[in-house]
């Protein structure tokens, strides 16, 4: 007997093509310039080469040390969430007679709302993944940004090229940690599917829907873009410089 319907069969379709076909949008698409990530990537880069006209740099490290929190957080989260559903699991049976009493259709066999929790489960072990993996990229970016010299005691260009080093790693972080999020904001959609294919379908395009919309027509989209990008050419590393001729600034 086949536990999964046709409908379900192209719910969950319809749920992988709406998920991976918005992260090639935002992530690689020739519209992946315009969008509200691709802004504060740039940002990114530019906190970096401000960074290097700063000789505290406090401010920076408290900056980093929140996104490292708001990560850890998430990923905690996100082993919370398995754990969650390995409660649901053990408790098939009674929630199936809850549901069935009260005539809720959650699942119609134990079999198929095993699928679908497990299928919740494996978006939030995505989630943590991808968590985990920004939450260390902050951390290589963070050394990074302590081994950035101060202006007096290497070459700006030096300088400068440590500071892009660091960038780059923030850039991934946010990125990484961006795709995290998603999964979470699309496991709201595949809740929909615990009360059946059309509601799941429609649980999606509503999610995708509200994340298109945030990252290309969201006010917090117009606001980063009224803003002018920092450049290496508009950061003011100014100050005395020793060229120690190497590419080790410590030397």
């Amino acid at each position: 007997m086949q536990v999964l319907s046709q409908l379900d069969l192209a719910a969950a379709a319809w749920f992988l093509v709406a998920w991976f076909g918005f992260n090639f949008l935002v992530d690689i698409s020739p519209l992946r310039k315009k969008t509200l990530s691709s802004a504060m990537d740039d940002y990114r880069r530019g906190w970096m080469l401000s960074m290097c006209s700063r000789d505290v740099r406090i401010m920076d490290t408290s900056i980093m040390g929140g996104l490292q929190q708001g990560t850890a957080f998430f990923a905690s989260t996100s082993l919370l969430a398995i754990g969650g559903g390995f409660a649901l699991l053990d408790a098939t049976d009674r929630i199936l007679q809850v549901a069935g009493d009260l005539s809720i259709p959650v699942a119609d066999s134990r079999a198929l709302w095993e699928i679908k929790v497990l299928g919740l489960m494996l978006i939030f072990a995505y989630g943590f993944f991808k968590f985990g993996w920004a939450y260390r990229l902050f951390n290589y970016a963070s050394i990074i940004m302590g081994a950035v010299p101060e202006k007096s005691r290497a070459s700006r260009e030096t300088i400068e090229k440590m500071a892009s080093q660091a960038a780059e790693l923030n850039v991934l972080a946010g990125r990484h940690f961006n795709r995290g999020q998603r999964a979470f904001f699309f496991s709201i959609g595949f809740l929909g599917w615990f009360a059946g294919p059309y509601v799941f379908a429609a649980t999606t395009l509503a999610v995708l829907l509200v994340l298109i919309r945030r990252q290309f027509a969201s006010r917090a989209r117009s606001a980063v873009f009224s803003g002018q990008y920092p450049t290496a050419a508009s950061a003011d590393i100014s100050g005395e410089y020793t060229d120690t001729g190497s590419s080790n600034p410590f030397t």
